[in-house]
């Protein structure tokens, strides 16, 4: 059900025109009846010759109302552009042309109304100055035709004019899936509650959806759903919509406003844009302008940094900060109106909702940019996760539409690209064979160090390592393939003398601080099993450890710490923390202030730590 806006003067005969077209008013205020001057958009709908339905949405053509006629332009489908016959070109219908060019609105046709008030002569001088201004814009080459709505001339031709129009644009009303929808007006009914209306795009929506509403991420679901009068329980896009939603007030609803599904979108305070200037504006565009961005139904102040100098009389590059965060995409059209001004000053086209930050690093993304912003959403995504390096998967979804970017890396929620990942693993084996270097007895570097030291989240790690034929993942740490430490000749001979001195020293064995082993040496000889580590300050030999274990059947059936501490003559120093070591390898039961041996030893298959069994 495409979209047809009007555009044009004040006065000119959009609103009759529509009147007589569809057999409906689109002017809805008594203000606007009274002055016969349309003030806000009105809506109407008719059937075409061929069945098919089509929207209208009929603007202001006072300037003083330019911004209600540009929160009517942004879904149109087919432009009615209107011109007075008797008046001709005038100030609005040229700031009009240029917000429909600004737009990329490239259908229409030219409605010359008020023909029965002229001459042929003067509709041909008319016709031909509408071609001039029509001229290198997205409008022209469309149809001109001389129309009265008084007296019913020319206006069957409109219609046909029409219905070709839509037929052509059918191919370009895709549904991806990802509904869309900007507010227009929000209003409550009586027993039903809140209502708000817009243009459908980009997917269907169905009654019972849980919705959100941007800015400000407000959650709704909706009870129901009509176009054009009658109800729906599903509805497709690129079609005038009416949602009853409940779970929201109309006080919470405005003009401006986006509707869609939770996880769709992802709001952005700052974004890269291709912007050009409005053809009539003499002077360039600066960083120093109050601006107002006009993007959906909405217009937000914003403010503008240009990229390629400090001012822009042709198209450039630019940043536009946002006053409050907005869902965008790529793609998305928008319009700059300068408040000083009061005019239309410019407009164009999202190239990146989340672009990077400094300047330096943007500039060469845009030339890659321009070359797929109306690509499809799959060539959108692949070329912004190659810009970024690395992004979540619902980020670049948001900000293209598109799947998962083909031959991206994926780690968990996030995605690299092939580039960025294979920096990245070059880095990754470089700092682990640096750690290696430095400390030769460790295992490897543990995970959260190298995602720490590589400036990327651990999910990437693993899928990086995974990837990487030179490293291995051990669980928490990783290493190179085919790294095993090994201890040096002279820390070969430090274990063999600390070996000695724990078996001269029996069951009361020195701190770990009076044996003075290097501490990189101790860890070694724990990881590989040479030693037992029993409480903060106590190592054993395994076969100490064993020792202790076959004579706890010396001991009564439940006896205490100070029996224990008798019968191996040591300290309650050493006694608490054996047993406590011995409590959590499951060889002792603690009841209270006793403990009792699990098994007698000779029935008791016992487990030394790491599960070697003795």
């Amino acid at each position: 059900m495409p979209v047809v806006g009007t555009a044009g003067h004040v006065d000119h005969g959009k609103s009759t025109l529509v009147r007589a077209l569809t057999g409906r008013d689109p002017d809805r205020w008594a203000e606007e009846k009274r002055r016969g001057l349309t003030i806000d958009l009105g809506f109407a709908w008719t059937a075409l010759g061929d069945g098919t339905e089509i929207s209208f949405v009929d603007v202001p053509g006072h300037e003083r109302f330019i911004k209600n006629m540009l929160a009517g332009s942004e879904a149109i489908d087919v432009a009615l552009f209107v011109v007075a016959a008797d008046e001709g070109w005038m100030p609005q219908s040229e700031e009009h042309l240029a917000v429909l060019d600004l737009l990329g609105v490239s259908s229409g046709i030219v409605a010359v109304t008020k023909a029965d008030r002229v001459d042929d002569e003067l509709m041909e001088l008319i016709t031909l100055e509408v071609e001039e201004k029509l001229a290198d814009t997205s409008l022209e080459g469309s149809p001109i035709l001389g129309v009265s709505p008084v007296s019913g001339e020319g206006i069957d031709d409109l219609r046909a004019a029409l219905e070709a129009a839509v037929q052509a644009i059918r191919p370009g009303l895709v549904d991806i899936g990802r509904p869309r929808m900007w507010i227009d007006r929000s209003f409550t009914i009586s027993g039903a509650g809140t209502v708000v209306t817009g243009t459908l795009l980009d997917g269907p929506l169905a009654v019972g959806e849980q919705l959100q509403i941007w800015p400000g991420r407000l959650q709704g679901r909706i009870r129901g759903l009509q176009s054009h009068e009658r109800e729906h329980s599903q509805i497709d896009p690129h079609n005038r919509v009416a949602v009853n939603l409940v779970g929201l007030d109309r006080t919470e609803v405005a003009r401006g406003a986006m509707l869609g599904r939770p996880d769709d979108w992802e709001s952005t305070e700052t974004v890269l844009v291709e912007i050009k200037p409005a053809r009539y504006v003499e002077e360039p565009l600066t960083n120093r302008g109050a601006y107002h961005l006009h993007l959906g139904s909405g217009a937000w102040p914003v403010r503008m940094r240009l990229l390629e100098g400090s001012e822009l009389a042709g198209i450039g590059p630019a940043l536009l900060q946002l006053s409050q965060p907005l869902p965008l995409k790529v793609g998305d059209r928008f319009i700059v109106r300068e408040v000083g001004r009061r005019a239309v000053v410019g407009g164009g086209t999202v190239l990146d909702p989340h672009p990077m930050t400094r300047t330096s690093s943007i500039r060469p993304t845009v030339e890659r940019l321009r070359s797929i912003v109306d690509g499809p959403a799959d060539d959108q995504a692949n070329a912004l996760l190659a810009i970024r390096g690395r992004d979540s998967l619902a980020r670049l979804s948001a900000d293209s539409g598109g799947g998962i970017p083909a031959d991206a890396v994926v780690a968990g929620p996030l995605a690299l690209s092939p580039e960025f990942a294979s920096r990245i693993s070059r880095e990754a084996v470089e700092i682990v064979s640096s750690f290696h270097a430095g400390n030769p007895l460790r295992p490897g570097i543990p995970k959260a160090s190298l995602a720490s030291r590589l400036d990327v989240h651990p999910a990437i790690v693993d899928a990086l390592v995974s990837a990487t034929p030179q490293l291995r993942d051990d669980g928490a740490t990783v290493a190179k393939e085919g790294f095993g430490g090994k201890l040096s000749g002279t820390q070969e001979q430090a274990w063999k003398g600390l070996r000695t001195t724990l078996l001269d020293s029996g069951p009361a064995v020195p701190r770990i601080k009076e044996l003075g082993i290097d501490p990189e040496l101790l860890h070694a000889l724990i990881r590989e099993k040479r030693v037992v580590r029993v409480g903060d300050d106590l190592i054993y030999l395994p076969e100490q450890i064993e020792d202790i274990i076959e004579r706890l059947g010396e001991l009564p059936d439940s006896f205490a710490v100070a029996d224990f501490r008798d019968a191996f003559g040591f300290s309650r120093k050493y006694a608490v923390p054996l047993l406590e070591y011995l409590d959590d390898q499951r060889v002792t039961i603690r009841d209270g202030d006793y403990r009792s041996v699990r098994a007698a030893p000779s029935e008791r298959r016992r487990e030394q730590p790491g599960g070697q069994a003795v």
